[in-house]
Order: C-alpha cells, then structure tokens, then sequence
C-alpha cells in the first residue's frame, strides 16, 4: 500500500477525524503502549491528537453544566480514564501536549473531588509537575504550579500535601526568584508556592522562609526615599501584586508574635503603593491594609496608628478619584473597592457578602475570611462553588461543617437549565435597558427645559 494511504487511514478504534484523537488517548493508557510509539516531536506535533487534548483541557468538557452532571452513571470511570490519558501525555516530547495534559488535570480536579484516585497516583503526578517544571519554559511552568496548586486543595493537610510541598517547594522558590523567568510563571509559582503552604506545612521555619521569599519580592515596590511620590508600574509589578496577596494570606495563619513584628515592619510602608500607577497594585495594597488593621485590633482592640489621618487622606482620594488620565473602569473598581476599605479603617466595618453554592450560603464577614477566599478562588475558578460543597479541607477552613450529602433527584431539582438560565438573563437584560431608557429620557426633558 502506498505512503499516502497508510497515512490516511484511520487509526485503530476510531473513524476518521475525531476518533483518531480519542486512540492517541487510548494508546496513552493502554499498559504503556504510549511509550513505545511517539506521535509527538517539539517540532511536529500530532494535530488530530493535539485537539483531543485541548478538548479535555477545556473545562467545559466536562463541567460547564456545574458537578451535577457528573453524577450519571459511568462518568466517574470516563473521568478517571480521561485523567490517566492526561498523566500518561505529561510524559510527551511536545511540549504542547504537555501543557494541554497539565491544564487537563488541573481542570478536572478543580471540577471534581476525586480523592482516592489522586491518592493513588500522588507520587506520579509530583514527578510530572517536577519534571515541568525544572524542563518546561514560561507556560508549561505555569501549568505546571496551577496543577501543584489544585493537588494540594484535593489532598488537603496531611503527610501527602506535606511531600508534595518538600518536592516541589525548593523548585517554585528557585522559579519565584529566577529574574530570567517568564513573569506569568513566577506569578502562577508565587500563588502556588503560598498556598501549598497554607495547606500542607505543619513546620513554622517553613512557613516563616516562604514568607520572607515572597517579601523579598514585592518590597521591591516599596518607594524608597531617593524616589519621587509616585510608584512607577514594571514589567514585574504582577509578579509583586501577586506576592503581596498570598503574603497577606500567609500571615493570617502566622503566630502572634510573629504578625506583631511584620506590622511593625510593613505598616508604615505599604501605604507608599496606594500611589501606584497600576490600579490593581493600589487595590492589592488597600484590601492588604484592611485586612491587617483587622489584625491587629484582633491582637489589641484599642490598636492605635500613628499615620491615621495622613492614611485616611490617602483612601479617601482614592475612594472619590475623579482624575481624567485614569480609564473609567479603573476609577469605577477603585472607587467601590476603597469605599470598602476606608469604612474599615475608619469605623472596623466590613460589608458582608453572600456566597451561594448548592443549597448552603456562606456570609463572608471580615477581611481575613475574603481574601482568603478570593485566592482560593483565583486558583479554583469555577470550581470554587463545587469545592465549598465537597471538599473537606476548604469547609473546614470556613467552618462550613461536614458537607451536606443530597441524593441525585435532589440536586437535579435544584439544578436550572440552560433555557432557564437564558430566560432569566434576557428578562434582566430588557429589564436594565428598559431602566436605561427611562433614565435617558428624563435627562433630555431636563436639557430641553433649560
């Protein structure tokens, strides 16, 4: 038979175009056939298995209509099958594929809890991350620690977070502070880096080194006296957003005495990033000073700080900004998020908000409980919901309880249709335009009486 055909002929176990991809998975899984025949090469790779991959990787796939549908009979084998598919590719030449595999597991399990299956294969899964992480470059890194992180949220405390944090952290930490890196991975590895040890780590030292790592990083934004009074946006100044925020989140769990000391440092010189020019940075800054005035009244209720009127000033310009070099959605975030703030400053208010997930609520009523839940969130995306119900480890840590278990005909009563849900969302749509319009109309009857 010539080349040509050869070529063109389907592969094993499946017809033509889509089915192609679905063999390259199976031969994936199949005892270590994968091994043995490479349809991959840094640079050629396999498209039809490539778009397999990427169909996996898309969390859609599998949970666009929330956990519920995972409940159907033989899903949870498809998905297992699916997920040692993916683990088998995080061995593959191409690093695409590897990429497209990480990204795969990561939002498998940020949609579902599957504990013992992860258990099992704990070990194989570190030394995939390991392995992309000291070879793989810039995204296949920041797959990677996204995966690391979402590891460490289904394992939850324990022996198997804490080895997974001794393997991986030393490697995370050279990444954070590797100035060659790629900025996106340095980011992903600083929140990954944080939260594995919010987790896992039972060793105060390690606890108070990643501090110090991720200090080192954002103190960089700090003014420093020769400077002008404005802090000046890098191409790292993600890299320090990122790092202060999990910073924060890491000494919410500190000792007292350990907090005491870092407030002494870092409070009279964090508010020199409220006059960055990067909004996010200002933002990052403010909700970080909210939350540790709310530290420390909870160490001393009658905490006094010296700078209060000078500080009050600050937050009050940011919450009323009017300035027209600004874009409007920046001053509109600014503004709603500083209102916040300097209410808590000023009176120790926080505005309590309402998180739904399945049949529970949960009222998030101070700053440590919502920055810690906006990282969590960050790292779950929207798994976050689905994980608040299951998982053991993240209810404990907003003392939800033991979850509520509901049988399948309860969730799917509770569940709303993508019909339903388009009904909904057009009628608030017309109903907004409609508010719109009227309040158009009274603006031209005003301009047209004066």
């Amino acid at each position: 038979m010539p080349k040509n055909k050869k070529r063109n002929t389907p592969h094993r176990g499946g017809s033509g175009g889509g089915g192609s991809g679905a063999a390259a998975a199976t031969a994936a899984t199949a005892g270590g056939q994968h091994r043995n025949v490479q349809p991959f090469s840094d640079e050629d790779a396999s498209i039809e298995t490539m778009s397999h991959c990427s169909g996996y990787s898309d969390p859609s796939s599998f949970a666009e209509d929330g956990p519920e549908v995972l409940d159907e009979e033989g899903t949870q084998e498809d998905l297992e099958y699916k997920l040692k598919g993916f683990i088998d590719l995080t061995l593959d030449k191409s690093a695409k594929t590897r990429q497209a595999a990480l990204e795969g597991i990561k939002n498998v399990l940020a949609s579902k809890m599957l504990y013992e299956f992860i258990l099992e294969r704990r070990m194989t899964l570190t030394d995939s991350i390991e392995r992309c992480l000291k070879k793989g470059k810039g995204d296949e890194q920041r797959a990677a620690a996204a995966l690391a992180s979402v590891l460490c949220i289904q394992l939850g405390p324990g022996i198997e977070s804490e080895e997974v944090l001794k393997t991986l952290g030393p490697i995370l930490k050279k990444i954070i502070c590797d100035g060659t890196a790629s900025i996106q991975a340095r980011q992903t590895c600083a929140t990954c880096f944080a939260v594995c040890c919010f987790i896992a780590t039972d060793d105060i030292t390690e606890l108070y080194s990643t501090l110090q790592c991720l200090e080192n990083i954002f103190t960089k934004s700090y003014l420093k006296e020769k400077d002008t009074n404005v802090v000046c946006s890098t191409p790292t100044t993600a890299l320090h957003i990122s790092s202060l925020l999990v910073w924060t989140l890491l000494l919410t769990i500190c000792p007292i005495n350990e907090v005491k000391k870092k407030l002494e440092v870092h409070f009279h010189k964090l508010p020199s990033l409220l006059s960055s020019d990067d909004v996010n940075m200002r933002i990052a800054a403010g909700e970080s000073l909210a939350l540790l005035f709310e530290l420390a009244r909870g160490i001393e209720s009658d905490f006094f700080y010296e700078d209060m009127e000078s500080l009050t000033q600050m937050l009050r310009a940011l919450a009323t900004d009017g300035n027209k070099h600004r874009a409007k959605v920046d001053k509109r975030k600014q503004r709603s998020v500083f209102r916040d703030i300097l209410r808590a400053v000023e009176e120790r208010d926080f505005p309590t908000e309402t998180v739904k997930f399945g049949p529970e609520r949960m009222y998030i009523d101070c700053w440590v409980k919502k920055h810690t839940y906006d990282i969590f969130k960050e790292v779950l995306g929207s798994g976050m919901q689905y994980h608040l119900q299951s998982n053991e480890f993240l209810r404990n840590v907003f003392e939800l309880g033991p979850p509520v278990m509901l049988d399948a005909a309860t969730l799917k009563t509770m569940k709303i249709s993508r019909f339903e849900r388009h009904l909904y969302n057009s009628a608030a749509f017309k109903a907004r335009t409609k508010a719109r319009s009227k309040c158009r109309d009274k603006r031209a009857d005003v301009g047209e009486f004066f």
